[in-house]
């Protein structure tokens, strides 16, 4: 396992308190995210900017920022999510390990806790309330990831409405003991389902009432 040093957890902790100062450049996109900017805020998005580039981040510029985020406040990695059509979705630095997003959300008082495919799904479900991580894709996952969980009573795991999405729901199933795998409709995941028919429609799909 990847261990940073001091001094490369002080480079990604500056890199996104810089990227964080221009997040109103990302305000219209969030806004069809159905995030808000408190949410933007709690999780320090940013936006890189061409200013940025001298910095040898031009393969990130207009691209949303993503610190990955400790429970001590240390950033250990940063995703790069086009805000358009452009190709590939996310980026991240040559190198970077794959970890857990939101993992604050461990610490929450709930008996529950939701596993999603992605950082904005993930971000979706604690804006309305509801403790949840995120899983950078199937092959992201780890396999002591699973000792997170244990002392919650319910652990579901909200599936994409596609192949890639039942394939995580296969594999983080049989990683979590006695979680409970949730099919999103063909096509859908979780913030597109927020954004399409509100929190009350999500929170009956992952049988939260």
């Amino acid at each position: 396992m990847q261990t940073l040093s001091r001094s490369q957890k002080d480079f990604l902790q500056e890199a996104a308190s810089t990227y964080h100062d221009h997040i109103h450049l990302a305000y219209d996109y969030l806004a069809t995210r159905g995030l808000s900017e408190e949410t933007a805020d709690m999780y320090r998005l940013g936006v890189v900017t061409q200013t940025h580039a001298a910095l040898g981040d031009e393969d990130y510029v207009g691209r949303l920022s993503i610190p990955y985020i400790t429970a001590s406040s240390d950033v250990v990695a940063i995703r790069y999510r086009s805000m358009d059509s452009s190709e590939p979705k996310y980026l991240s630095a040559p190198g970077t390990e794959a970890h857990l997003y939101s993992v604050t959300s461990l610490l929450a008082d709930s008996d529950v806790c939701v596993i999603t495919e992605g950082e904005i799904d993930a971000m979706t479900l604690n804006q309305i309330g509801i403790p949840a991580v995120g899983v950078p894709g199937a092959k992201a996952w780890k396999p002591h990831f699973h000792l997170l969980f244990e002392d919650f009573d319910r652990v579901l795991i909200a599936c994409d409405g596609d192949q890639a999405g039942r394939e995580f729901g296969r594999l983080v199933s049989d990683q979590v003991h006695g979680a409970i795998t949730v099919h999103l409709p063909d096509g859908q995941d979780v913030n597109s389902i927020y954004v399409s028919e509100g929190d009350t429609s999500l929170r009956t799909l992952l049988r939260m009432g």
